[in-house]
């Protein structure tokens, strides 16, 4: 593929710890070789250490995937974790505004950005895939004035267990949230956009991080005073709050009652959040 534009130039890779931003900064660095190249992680890691934030295994995977690569990995945090955010917010995050997004991830990236690039100079790179082929036009527009791109959203297109070995072929062990039936890699396997599948899986995989976010959830009910939650359910049109303790005596008693398909998803450096 030709080079889109000329002379020398930077190209950041906005990189999630996920094994689609790693595909995205292989193909990037295969079409230009010879020019500066960042990895850029957004640790959403707060100072506490109580399971929220990245898994463990995610800053071993970044060091590695970063040397597979070999492109220099730049790390920016705002030190807060999401709870935190939460809490300064006055706002519980959930499918529809997930304020941790934009005050964990995509405000320290766009710092960064602003203080060591400039956007004649510069090209920002997403690892969303060509099944998130109709958020490549937001991204350019939330990116302005840089030129953003999303190279795993074209041919050849590859699917996620497709990006997984082709990492393993290449000696890369990939996060260990995938081995574990995660869809993603953000967040310990937890997201305030997720669904009720998803907290149904982290609850089977890793009962004692969900027990944690439970716990969470339960303080933020209690810090606002509102009947909140991560989760809603529709009954017969009427939308309610279902809690992640609600889901869980649900999983107890009646699981049937779960919608396992409810996966939802991560948007962190793909939608701006309204504030």
């Amino acid at each position: 593929m030709a080079k889109d534009v000329s002379g020398s130039m930077k190209h950041i890779v906005m990189f999630s710890g996920g094994i689609g931003s790693w595909a995205t900064a292989k193909r990037v660095k295969e079409r230009y070789p010879s020019e500066e190249m960042i990895l850029l992680f957004s640790d959403v890691q707060g100072s506490k250490q109580e399971h929220i934030g990245e898994d463990e295994d995610t800053y071993r995977f970044i060091e590695d995937a970063a040397a597979n690569v070999g492109a220099d990995l730049v790390t920016v945090k705002d030190g807060r974790d999401i709870w935190e955010v939460f809490k300064d917010k006055r706002f519980l995050g959930n499918s529809r505004l997930a304020s941790c997004s934009h005050e964990l991830k995509q405000k320290p990236a766009r710092a960064w950005l602003e203080e060591h690039t400039k956007p004649e100079t510069s090209i920002v790179y997403v690892g969303i895939d060509w099944s998130e082929s109709h958020r490549v036009a937001s991204i350019e527009r939330n990116y302005l004035p840089w030129i953003a791109k999303a190279p795993m959203t074209e041919a050849p297109y590859l699917t996620k267990p497709q990006m997984i070995k082709w990492a393993e072929s290449q000696g890369l062990k990939p996060p260990r949230l995938y081995s574990l039936g995660f869809s993603h890699n953000n967040c310990g396997g937890g997201c305030v956009r997720a669904g009720q599948g998803q907290f149904k899986h982290l609850l089977d995989a890793m009962p004692e991080r969900f027990a944690v976010w439970e716990q969470k959830e339960a303080e933020m009910r209690d810090f606002l005073g509102k009947d909140v939650s991560i989760l809603k359910e529709s009954i017969n049109g009427d939308v309610r709050a279902l809690t992640l303790k609600d889901l869980r005596l649900r999983h107890e008693m009646q699981p049937s009652l779960i919608d396992v398909l409810d996966i939802g998803g991560c948007g962190c450096f793909v939608e701006e959040e309204a504030q």
